[in-house]
């Protein structure tokens, strides 16, 4: 086979330019990421309970699902949030490679299910079901720059004319609308008026979903019809309402005289959110901020430029004094990573070339090595798409490392060709045929050892092997192609490049001056060699004494999943006591604010509160800031790095009485948790009750807070809520003729909310 080759040449030669071509190809097609994906692919149910408890929302809107939800297939786990305002947030965790979609339409139907068992104003509200992620690619903030707008507009104006154009980008797993205030006509009723007038609150609720409800008005002319009409017309009527006036116009009672009692006439509608829980700014200023979370496996540079393209074109209809920006992008990071590797190959490939040239002294032969490397890396590229691999800094590392030893099996070749020639075969083919002779076997098993010693690697179980597996293959690939290389491509060139050199002719003199030095090298070299067998005893101490100390190091050696960088930003959660209202949240959110913009290496800063972003879920006592980095060239040196500046702030954060902060770098892998270090839950699961699993929760607190290598240890659940406990006599309810469900109806209505319908804007 290896003589078709050598005769053959232009055969080679196409199959090395097919690698090339293929592994090109596949380097457009590839996804591009920081790590192989090995996140789990998750499925996010909402719900909404306007009004309720977290134990309210836990015991009639949780549980039900929970039930119904727990043992779809591919889960893993499942965990959930419910809080005071009503807000239940549950979390299907799948295997990993899990088909998201197929999982999404499982968990679909098994919500339907379990709707019927759901409180009306749940249902009416609508349970959302989505394909999330937890790695948050990038933000897009709305904001006004002359101070025309609120955050209550521009994130209204976000969620109706943006947020459904950027979910249909490509890549794009969800948009989350921070700080959202979505528009609410709220109907506030004067209890006075109403109880002169002795209309019930559900009078006016009942009168609200009679009159604002969509018209369906049908066509007049329509067939069958007596006659021939010439035209048919559509009867539309007004159906939903569009504006506080026209609510305020709504009847609600008719008198015994034949007056109209309307709701202007016992309260007032405006145009509000329906709910105060949040809010968003960036710089202190007000904003509408889009999280756009990515797709698991797709490519986040795709995602990204799709995200801008699309902005760009929809800023073309911004009313005046809007303005978009992405403060926050988490592909430059990436971006940044993989031009260091990029850069970091080029050095190596020059590096190797540069060795070979200086070794074999002769042009021609490093030629042949010089080739080889880019059809073996650039063809694995190739393998590495059949395989689902992505671009990553893993993968990346895996070709930098082949560099070294895809060369090897050519320079096997080339030097035993050479030898051949120097030995007085004056044909280059028969000199290249006999070599290979020789030289085939050690060759195959060559490549196969190497390839070998890191499949092992891959095979690891856990997420590590799921890490590190694409950088083993990808090695793996490219010394096999690398192989195959050298017993096709290689053989070719030789046969056509390589010529005998001419007798007597002497090397250029640098290269006369090396070959002097590398031969004392050797001298000495064979001269310790000597002295060592000699003094055997003393060589096997040192081995030993090496080994002991490597040992020793090993253990000393800090461990890590995997070690911390600076992307460019990092994150500052806070958490005030239970039952504090959004506008302290606010203020405290200022605090942190003014603390960082002292740092001169702050950029930007994205603050959202009424939002806990380690628990995704609406509570009115945290919320979150992002301080965005300047670039990495404008802040060089270890004390302006992101770590140095979390360090700074440590201190004067916790000085901060009003809230308990905690800053974090982000996940060491994207989409693997919310923040950097990691999560513990405690789960009863005997039914012992929360005041039992509250101690169990500070026992833990306790002997976690003992450890050195632990910090930041902060607790997201706090039973110390302040509640006020309503205790109805149903006796005297009954005594007194008074319907305990108009009681109930009219408190959740004038203290809790009460939802009705929609209404068109």
């Amino acid at each position: 086979m290896i003589h078709f080759f050598i005769k053959r040449p232009i055969f080679a030669t196409v199959m090395a330019l097919l690698m090339l071509i293929g592994g090109a190809l596949s380097i457009v097609l590839m996804p591009v990421a920081q790590y192989p994906q090995i996140t789990p692919p998750t499925v996010q149910v909402s719900a909404n309970y306007p009004g309720a408890s977290s134990t309210i929302t836990s015991d009639v809107v949780t549980r039900p699902l929970e039930q119904q939800i727990n043992g779809v297939e591919g889960m893993i786990y499942m965990s959930s949030a419910s809080t005071n305002n009503g807000s239940s947030v549950i979390t299907i965790t799948f295997d990993v490679g899990y088909d998201q979609d197929i999982g999404a339409v499982d968990v679909q139907n098994r919500v339907s299910t379990a709707q019927s068992q759901l409180p009306q104003e749940v249902q009416q509200q609508g349970i959302t079901i989505a394909k999330q992620s937890t790695d948050l690619l990038l933000v897009v903030g709305l904001t006004s720059p002359g101070g025309t707008y609120d955050s209550f507009f521009l994130g209204n104006y976000a969620d109706i004319n943006i947020t459904e154009a950027l979910q249909r980008v490509p890549g794009v797993g969800s948009v989350v609308n921070f700080g959202l205030l979505q528009y609410s006509i709220r109907v506030w009723l004067d209890t006075q008026k109403l109880a002169a007038l002795s209309i019930s609150p559900q009078e006016v609720e009942q009168a609200v979903a009679a009159q604002n409800q969509q018209v369906v008005g049908g066509q007049l002319g329509a067939l069958p019809l007596e006659g021939s009409p010439t035209y048919t017309l559509q009867v539309n009527a007004l159906g939903r309402l569009t504006t506080a006036e026209q609510f305020e116009q709504i009847v609600v009672r008719r008198a015994d005289d034949g007056t109209l009692v309307r709701i202007g006439d016992i309260g007032r509608a405006e145009l509000g959110a329906a709910s105060y829980s949040t809010n968003s700014a960036m710089n202190g200023r007000a904003a509408g901020n889009l999280g756009i979370y990515q797709l698991p496996g797709a490519n986040a540079f795709n995602v990204a430029n799709g995200i801008r393209a699309e902005m760009a074109e929809l800023a073309k209809s911004f009313p005046p004094d809007i303005e978009w920006s992405v403060p926050y992008d988490t592909t430059k990071f990436v971006s940044a990573s993989i031009s260091e590797l990029l850069k970091t190959f080029a050095e190596a490939v020059v590096l190797v070339l540069l060795v070979i040239f200086v070794f074999l002294q002769n042009f021609r032969a490093t030629l042949i090595p010089m080739i080889a490397i880019p059809v073996s890396i650039i063809g694995a590229f190739a393998i590495m798409l059949a395989a689902g691999f992505s671009i990553n800094t893993l993968s990346l590392l895996g070709l930098v490392l082949a560099i070294g030893l895809v060369v090897d099996d050519a320079i096997v070749v080339v030097e035993n060709v050479e030898r051949q020639l120097e030995e007085g075969m004056t044909e280059p083919r028969h000199a290249t045929a006999k070599a290979m002779s020789e030289v085939t076997g050690p060759i195959v098993a060559t490549s196969l050892s190497l390839a070998a010693v890191f499949v092992p690697a891959a095979l690891m179980p856990g997420i590590t092997g799921q890490l590190y597996n694409q950088f083993a293959m990808t090695i793996a690939f490219s010394v096999i192609l690398s192989g195959i290389n050298s017993l096709s491509l290689s053989p070719a060139l030789c046969a056509i490049l390589l010529r005998p050199r001419e007798q007597g002719r002497k090397p250029f003199v640098a290269f006369r001056w090396f070959n002097s030095a590398f031969a004392a090298l050797v001298a000495g070299y064979e001269r310790t060699v000597r002295l060592a067998s000699k003094a055997w005893w003393f060589v096997v101490a040192c081995f030993l004494a090496a080994l002991a100390a490597t040992g020793l190091l090993f253990l000393r050696t800090p461990t890590a999943f995997i070690p911390d960088e600076d992307n460019g930003y990092f994150f500052v959660a806070y958490m005030l006591p239970p039952g504090a209202t959004v506008d302290r949240s606010t203020a405290v959110a200022a605090q942190i604010r003014s603390l960082l913009e002292k740092q001169e290496e702050v950029e930007t800063i994205i603050e959202v509160n009424g939002f806990n972003f380690i628990t995704s879920v609406q509570q009115t006592n945290s919320g979150f800031l992002i301080p965005v980095l300047k670039d990495w060239s404008l802040r060089p040196g270890a004390e302006h790095t992101a770590d140095a500046i979390m360090a700074r702030l440590h201190r004067p954060l916790l000085a901060i009485p009003e809230a308990i902060v905690q800053v974090a770098p982000p996940p060491a892998i994207p989409g693997l948790g919310s923040v950097g270090g990691f999560q513990f839950q405690i789960n009863d699961q005997s039914g012992l009750g929360l005041p039992t699993l509250v101690e169990s929760l500070g026992a833990v607190l306790e002997g976690a807070a003992k450890r050195p290598e632990l910090t930041q240890l902060r607790p997201q659940f706090d039973p110390n809520v302040p509640q006020i406990y309503l205790d109805f006599d149903r006796t005297k309810m009954q005594a007194l003729l008074v319907n305990p469900d108009d009681a109930f109806k009219v408190l959740q209505i004038n203290v809790a909310s009460l939802y009705v319908n929609q209404f068109n804007r």
